[in-house]
């Protein structure tokens, strides 16, 4: 048997194959299904049609009512009692009310509903987070999701594999946002299409889970299928006493074969920020000292974890935000909510002229919970900033780390975070 990256390895076990190859197609079973208010009423809607009467495994279906929940009107409300009636008629295990509900790509890890070995589709594109738990995770469309709650498999045509290679040492103002950022900037939203990526080297060993989780997330936004980090200690840790089903961990070979192999040095690489209207538009933060905006947001499944808001408050303490410009802090899920209020980082917040909102995917998709206007300017901790991404389509949002985002809400204009 030849050699193999991680990513092939998870297919072909959910496969029943000794073994996969790029560009293979195979049925593979599913350890999670996953669907949110906006993609899983269509599933439901086709699988009902099919004549389905009951989904393939009641615990592996996972729903999450988290875009436009709180339900901003009509319409949102009947998408949200379509994933609730489903839920109910077919006990589902997971299922998340409001008040119990986070952003889905931070909720599921937190949970331990996912962990390494795992093989998970979502009807999200950014499903390709867990994949930093050293799980195969990607995105599908509702159709697949219908399958797949109805017989536990997905079509899959197996990917090739990137490599990159961090080494050196990572700027105490950077993070994953900006090595992922850095990524996409050199290889483009295209340069990973249907690829694997893989996230290797000494800079990523180091790097926290969270950190892991915000590089995963937006492969698809270089065109990924998924994102991988190898698990090591730190996976270890962070899924101990966490997950509902047993880890399986999975590695590459030293010698399994790479489409393509990139190593960066990421010294004196400091904070990154993407400028409208796509995500490898990425210029250094000091670059932009001049773009004066409107809104900053800290939250999203990209970087509304604790540490995230850890960092933010870190910066605004004691501080207020710019006069004009509106601050939206959004905790990814309500634990984190609770240990943000715990810390007595909400109170930061709050004290800073901030505004804090319950668990929300909102404004990251032009939701709800802060639209931009025409001619406004945003700058987010999101991980898309595709044209009306935010609102109107005469809006602009930059893209950055928690850090940024901070900053600039205190200065009024995109600012690095060693300047406040």
């Amino acid at each position: 048997m030849s050699s193999h990256t991680i990513t092939e390895k998870i297919i072909a076990a959910h496969a029943g194959r000794a073994e996969v190859n790029p560009g293979d197609f195979v049925y593979a079973g599913v350890d999670i299904a996953l669907g949110n208010d906006i993609t899983a009423p269509i599933a439901i809607r086709e699988f009902e049609a099919a004549g389905v009467t009951k989904v393939f495994d009641p615990a592996r279906v996972a729903l999450v009512p988290d875009h436009f929940t709180p339900n901003k009107d009509i319409k949102s409300a009947e998408q949200s009692k379509i994933l609730r009636d489903f839920a109910h008629k077919h006990k589902l295990t997971h299922y998340w009310e409001v008040g119990e509900v986070g952003v889905e790509h931070a909720l599921l890890p937190e949970q331990g509903v996912v962990g390494p070995g795992d093989l998970v589709i979502g009807a999200d594109s950014h499903t390709c987070t867990y994949g930093a738990l050293g799980a195969f995770s990607t995105g599908v469309g509702s159709t697949d999701l219908a399958a797949a709650m109805a017989i536990g498999k997905v079509w899959l045509k197996v990917p090739s594999t990137l490599k990159f290679t961090f080494t050196g040492t990572l700027d105490p103002w950077s993070g994953g946002k900006d090595l992922i950022l850095h990524t996409i900037g050199q290889i483009g939203v295209d340069g990973a299409l249907y690829r694997a990526m893989e996230f290797t080297g000494p800079v990523i060993t180091q790097l926290s889970m969270e950190d892991r989780l915000s590089m995963c997330n937006m492969a698809i936004e270089a065109g990924g299928k998924n994102g991988i980090v190898v698990p090591d200690a730190i996976t270890r840790e962070y899924v101990k006493d966490r997950l509902e089903r047993k880890a399986v961990y999975y590695t590459s070979d030293a010698d399994a074969r790479y489409e393509k192999c990139y190593e960066w040095n990421v010294t004196g690489l400091g904070p990154m920020v993407a400028c409208p209207n796509l995500p490898e538009n990425v210029k250094p933060v000091g670059e932009l000292k001049d773009v004066v905006i409107d809104q900053a947001v800290i939250g999203s499944c990209t970087n509304g974890r604790l540490s995230d808001l850890r960092i933010a408050a870190k910066i605004l303490k004691g501080r207020r935000v710019f006069k004009g410009v509106r601050c939206l802090v959004i905790p990814a899920t309500q634990q984190v909510y609770l240990d943000a209020l715990r810390e007595g980082l909400l109170e930061i917040f709050v004290q800073a002229g901030c505004a804090v909102s319950a668990p929300t995917c909102g404004p990251c998709l032009g939701g709800h919970m802060g639209i931009l206007a025409a001619g406004e300017v945003a700058i987010a901790t999101t991980n898309r900033n595709f044209t009306g991404r935010m609102g109107h389509t005469q809006s602009q949002v930059y893209l950055s780390n928690p850090a940024v985002a901070a900053a600039s809400a205190l200065t009024g204009k995109i600012t690095h975070p060693a300047e406040v």
